[in-house]
């Protein structure tokens, strides 16, 4: 039996649609257990009903039409209970119901199990045999072992799984993605596809090789000018730090990047399109490698400017121009920045994509324009999206594919009131960050993109409260120079002046290795990773330090972070280095003072050595997102345990707390980075707390600024008094909403924080 469940397993895992897995499922286990019935039914979420989404052996036609709720019939029954029923005569059960296209009544036998996913039921798996028989223990194992199994296989499918008939039947369908820009739009989809396939360039050699160097050096002229019109387009609607995106395009085509690569590889003979699309996957292939959704994401942008120089070297005639449709939602496998800026800016109101997440270009870009975004959105069938009626919904990650009336007529009201909220959070963007009595909370921004620049922040926040360095080590081939790293954190420290900004070391290994460094381990989050690399590479260290220090000469506002430290002597070793490096930039007639240094608190082991951390560094940084996932032991990118990952869980609330008593106790300023600060209501949470300054991304801002503004110093500590009190993370989640929904801060919140 083991060898026909590998079968089928197999089998399933090589269907192409939802459909042929399910048609798989019910085929190849009819015929293992030797019944007349093997059905399918999946659970429709929106709905709230199980429904016959295929068999064999009832008939054909109540396929998709057949379902019933968890009150009705034995489906609904092994759904709600979520465990398996066996029975002998299933028509005399209290809880059959017949449905006469089924033409179930001649089957007598009936076993039924859920299929679960992450303690969920996704839907129940039935076999059913016209003799009146109990199926054995080993029936029923065998398909208990089949639910389970099929449940990690179907829970993909079922993501998009709703579009598979929507050929066939006219209706709506709900689907889900990554929130990635936050909005709610409604529009008509407009498809985009790729300008060329870089993977089915065949491999040739070129038999000039001066020609393919200018033949290759026009293609990028060509797409250097695209961009630039991309850029010129989107100019008033977006600010000089969005606009920074595009040069980081310019960059990556620059002769000291993928230009000089590529050239190099026409010169050691191969032709031009052949040379690009080597290096171009090699690129992706790397960075897709990489457990960092951040850097991921700039495989996206290699891969489309790769895709417009290919299409220049193969010379493609001009398209026609396109006709973009009012309220223009665009759709596509993997939507660009250079794309984005090719739709008239009076159109285009959402983005969807099957690929991204809420780090990449088109996702900075459009929170920075103020549309909605749904990335990730996996098997989205884009042939069958051109021109249909689409609802976004970018606060909850999902889609609405060709709603009805009243679905469209509710969220219409929906954007509407959004409109005034935006307009009243506009109003008060740059009103002091204070509570109602009075008690200022300084609100940091963080960056990482190296031409992120200050003009459009600054005026706005109260520093940079975590820049993360690691990004221009993952852009070279090499370690960058000490020269290199100056140039980025100068234009940094320079563009925040004279705002604080606080530099983290670099925070590599792992789960982040680089293309000239890799690192292989089982484990990386408790691996070779932050402090506990660079300690290792004191010349990796020393260069970057030099290089903070002297980009800080004269400012007066760098600040440096020591990542991922969990004992005292890796601080002691690191402030050694630093001193040292100080001594050395003396020597060359250069005189810095060591600035202000801090740690982050987000390894566990952190919160029991305070004291001791305290009598070295000048304030401490929680990491809120890793120290969730140390304390609860979960890896919030696995998507089996993902669901267990929760700032608001009470362990984590309670180390929050803890943290906030000792520092204030140390005289220690303390700070908070992570999700949780940027979350209107876990903004108040850590005020109450005692946290005078927390750090947060861009978007967030506004949200957390009207939130502090509108309730008391008094009431936040109360609230965190109450919500110590809490069990369970359903609980405290409950309970925040329920406080602003009082205080009428309900619509600062993401609409699925009332879901929690």
């Amino acid at each position: 039996m083991l060898k026909v469940l590998r079968r089928i397993v197999q089998e399933v895992n090589g269907a192409e649609s939802l459909d042929s897995a399910l048609s798989i499922i019910v085929r190849r286990i009819r015929k293992a257990m030797k019944t007349d019935v093997c059905s399918v039914y999946l659970l429709d979420s929106e709905r709230d009903r199980f429904v016959l989404m295929d068999t064999i052996g009832l008939n054909a036609s109540a396929i998709g039409h057949v379902s019933m709720t968890h009150n009705e019939g034995l489906v609904g029954l092994v759904g709600t209970r979520e465990e398996p029923l066996n029975l002998e005569d299933a028509p005399s059960h209290p809880h059959f119901r017949y449905f006469e296209e089924t033409g179930e009544e001649r089957y007598s036998s009936f076993l039924g199990v859920p299929i679960i996913h992450q303690r969920r039921v996704l839907g129940v798996l039935v076999v059913q045999q016209r003799d009146k028989r109990r199926f054995d223990e080993g029936d029923e194992a065998f398909l208990i072992t089949m639910a389970a199994q099929l449940a990690g296989v179907l829970v993909q499918a079922l993501a998009s799984g709703a579009l598979a008939h929507l050929n066939e039947f006219e209706g709506s369908a709900v689907l889900s993605g990554v929130a990635a820009s936050p909005g709610l739009a409604i529009g008509e989809a407009h498809v985009v596809v790729p300008p060329a396939n870089l993977d089915a360039v065949p491999e040739k050699r070129t038999n000039d090789i001066d020609a393919d160097v200018a033949r290759f050096n026009q293609a990028i002229n060509g797409v250097r000018a695209d961009i630039k019109s991309a850029a010129e387009r989107l100019a008033s609607r977006i600010s000089a730090q969005e606009q920074a995106l595009f040069e980081v395009y310019q960059q990556m085509l620059g002769e000291h990047s993928l230009g000089q690569e590529v050239e190099k590889r026409i010169r050691e003979g191969w032709s031009a399109p052949t040379a690009l699309s080597k290096v171009v996957r090699r690129h992706v292939q790397y960075l897709e490698r990489v457990d960092d959704d951040y850097l991921k994401e700039r495989a996206a942008d290699i891969r489309d400017l790769g895709r417009r120089v290919l299409g220049y070297l193969q010379q493609e005639s001009a398209a026609e121009p396109v006709i973009y449709p009012d309220n223009t939602i665009l759709v596509g496998d993997e939507i660009s920045a250079a794309q984005l800026g090719e739709i008239p800016r009076d159109k285009l109101v959402a983005l969807v994509a099957t690929r991204g997440s809420s780090t990449s270009h088109v996702a900075i870009l459009a929170r920075a324009m103020g549309i909605p975004a749904v990335l990730g959105m996996s098997d989205l069938p884009l042939s069958r999206l051109t021109h249909s009626r689409l609802i976004v919904d970018g606060h909850r990650g999902k889609l609405m594919v060709r709603p009805d009336e009243e679905m469209e007529a509710r969220y219409e009201i929906l954007i509407e009131e959004e409109r005034a909220l935006t307009r009243m959070l506009e109003s008060e963007q740059f009103l002091p960050n204070e509570t109602e009595d009075g008690h200022s909370v300084k609100l940091m921004v963080n960056t990482g993109l190296s031409l992120e620049i200050a003009s459009s922040l600054k005026a706005r926040v109260d520093g940079v409260g975590l820049y993360r360095t690691e990004v221009p080590f993952m852009m070279h081939q090499r370690f960058p120079s000490e020269q290199e790293q100056q140039r980025l954190y100068r234009d940094q420290l320079e563009g925040f002046a004279p705002l604080p900004v606080v530099m983290r070391t670099l925070d590599i290994g792992g789960d982040k290795d680089l293309p000239y460094f890799p690192i292989e381990e089982d484990n990386p989050f408790l691996g070779w990773r932050g402090i506990r690399v660079t300690l290792d590479h004191p010349e990796v260290l020393m260069v970057q330090l030099r290089a903070m220090l002297r980009a800080g000469e004269g400012l007066n506002n760098l600040r440096i972070l020591l990542p991922m430290v969990s004992c005292v002597e890796e601080v002691i070793t690191a402030l050694k280095l630093m001193d040292r490096v100080i001594e050395e930039l003396k020597h060359d007639g250069v005189s810095i003072e060591r600035p202000l240094v801090g740690v982050m608190i987000e390894v566990p082991a952190t919160l029991y050595q305070l004291d001791a951390l305290a009598q070295l560094v000048d304030f401490f940084s929680v990491g809120s997102n890793d120290l969730t996932q140390y304390l609860l032991a979960v890896d919030r990118n696995n998507a089996r345990v993902s669901s267990l990952y929760d700032a608001c869980h009470p362990s984590v609330l309670r180390a929050l707390y803890h943290v906030a008593v000792e520092s204030n106790r140390l005289g220690i300023p303390a700070s908070v980075c992570g999700e949780l600060a940027g979350d209107p209501a876990g903004a108040l949470l850590l005020t109450g707390m005692g946290y005078d300054m927390l750090s947060m991304n861009a978007p967030n801002l506004a949200r957390v600024r009207a939130a502090i503004r509108r309730v008391s110093l008094g009431s936040a500590r109360q609230l965190v008094e109450e919500t110590l009190t809490q069990p369970t993370p359903a609980l405290v989640h409950r309970h925040l909403f329920n406080r602003m929904n009082e205080w009428g801060l309900a619509h600062l919140l993401p609409p699925r924080s009332e879901h929690h």
